[in-house]
């Protein structure tokens, strides 16, 4: 198999390790790309990008790189406090005055953004196509009570960050998450980067083939003392190769990219 793209010499191990990834059937399709002092030194790519291995995988393929979206989110609340409109420090219901419910007065934009706001999953049962629809989730996540004392730890918020970190982007300055992110990061930058893929680039969009582990990560998931991240809804209730999941705006973990971009906005 042909691995195309460019490659510093100094990376050298980077292109080994990649084309070993595939000679080892560890890889159908995939790209890997590292900007580093704002410099591309590898961008590379290679196998296919569907399951029948019909479509090369090419350098503008897009794929859904999950919970990288959550650092370009985060970049996005970074730059609103920046700007002051946002005090990592303040109240999530100074901006969301809803959130208050529940108990929830004290939880800070901090705590959202650290995974401590108790708000890991939701407390009553969701299908995929409210958290598609954006308001069913978010309201479910202002009317409820934390599953735990905020604050007190860490647990990971698999898909509730995204929305909860999102609707206070919405708040503050009126624009979706998906659109502030294309107008005001990927755009500038150049980066391929979407929350919410317009129809016109799904057929860019690679094939989610699962992998042979992955119901083994689920398993482990829900014998966690903490499940509520990654079960409402469950992770096969998600259909990540439908054109509604691609649309839609799920900045916990939807994100469409290309590697290069996704080094672009990281590096």
């Amino acid at each position: 198999m042909t691995i195309e793209g460019f490659c510093d010499p100094r990376f050298a191990g980077v292109r080994d390790a990649f084309a070993w990834c595939f000679s080892q059937g560890l890889e159908h399709g995939g790209g890997v790309s590292v900007v580093a002092d704002g410099k591309t030194v590898v961008d590379l790519w290679g196998g296919h990008a569907d399951a029948a291995r019909t479509r090369p995988w090419r350098r503008d393929t897009l794929v859904n790189v999950w919970s990288c979206t959550k650092g370009v989110v985060a970049l996005a609340i970074a730059m609103l406090v920046e700007r002051g409109k946002l005090d990592y420090a303040a109240p999530v219901a100074r901006y969301w005055p809803e959130f208050a419910a529940g108990g929830k007065e004290r939880i800070t934009l901090d705590q959202v953004m650290s995974h401590q706001s108790g708000l890991n999953g939701l407390a009553v049962p969701m299908d995929e196509a409210g958290l598609l629809a954006w308001t069913p989730y978010a309201d479910a996540l202002a009317a409820m009570a934390p599953l735990w004392e905020p604050g007190s730890r860490c647990v990971y918020h698999a898909l509730s960050y995204g929305h909860l970190a999102g609707e206070v982007l919405r708040r503050v300055d009126g624009r979706s998450v998906g659109r502030f992110i294309a107008e005001e990061i990927a755009g500038p930058l150049g980066a391929d980067f979407h929350v919410g893929l317009p129809q016109t680039d799904d057929f860019r969009a690679a094939e989610m083939i699962e992998g042979p582990k992955a119901s083994e990560w689920v398993d482990i998931v829900r014998a966690s003392p903490f499940p509520h991240a990654c079960d409402n809804p469950a992770p096969r209730a998600l259909a990540p190769n439908d054109r509604a999941w691609r649309a839609a705006e799920v900045p916990g973990g939807n994100g469409q990219s290309t590697a290069h971009a996704l080094a672009r906005i990281y590096g």
